[in-house]
């Protein structure tokens, strides 16, 4: 049992130190590595006559490697490009590049997907469509087919600001009440001022700069 909390928790620190990039998508390097780590972790795991360094080395040698080679893609544009390789153009003013589709192997029905998942359905619609690096699609659409704006359409519209969660759950961040420059006084009258006696009443409580409040009862 001790092995794998020990090896869950090697690996979970290893990916934060790699960085939150490294979360949300994964380069081809990043995708080897885990793949790697993944089946290098799981000998001491299956094997429980092996020392568990059997598996901490191993994975620590796979990290440095990669956070080594993200460095030097991130000081190096070829290699970046080498490695990774470059975004490609699949519709471009509407029209679709038929050679860039066959040589990313993207097949028209994978194209119709991700136009749907941006509301498009029209590809006449779209001036560019790109397939990143980490192989997902951006999709510009034309300007005469981009939502007005505010500021386009002479509108005023009103920002709140940056939204700070208080209370979460029941349970009151009191390092966000300090953030944003409230005591717990104040947050007992906002409770009062909705008949609400205590905290753990309450699911969530967002204070805005502007000073709106969004408050949600827990059910």
């Amino acid at each position: 049992m001790y092995r794998t909390i020990v090896i869950f928790s090697a690996l979970i620190a290893l990916m934060r130190l790699l960085g939150k990039r490294q979360l949300r998508e994964l380069e081809l390097s990043e995708l080897v590595v885990s793949i790697l780590a993944a089946d290098v972790a799981s000998v001491p795991l299956q094997s429980p006559d092996l020392s568990i360094w059997y598996g901490l080395v191993p994975c620590a040698v796979l990290f440095a490697a990669e956070y080594l080679l993200a460095w030097c893609m991130m000081k190096s544009v070829r290699l970046r490009r080498l490695l990774c390789g470059k975004p490609c153009f699949l519709v471009e003013k509407g029209v679709i590049h038929q050679e860039n589709m066959r040589r990313c192997r993207f097949s028209m029905d994978e194209l119709a997907e991700e136009l749907r998942s941006a509301n498009v359905t029209d590809i006449a619609q779209v001036q560019y469509a790109v397939l990143e690096t980490d192989g997902t699609l951006n999709v510009i659409l034309a300007p005469d087919e981009r939502p007005a704006s505010a500021g386009q359409l002479g509108v005023r519209s009103q920002d709140d600001g940056y939204a700070i969660i208080l209370i979460e759950d029941g349970s009151l961040l009191r390092e966000n009440l300090k953030v944003a420059g409230r005591d717990e006084t104040w947050l007992r009258g906002e409770l009062r001022r909705r008949n609400v006696k205590s905290v753990k009443e309450v699911y969530c409580l967002i204070l805005f700069e502007s000073g709106r409040v969004y408050f949600a009862r827990k059910e």
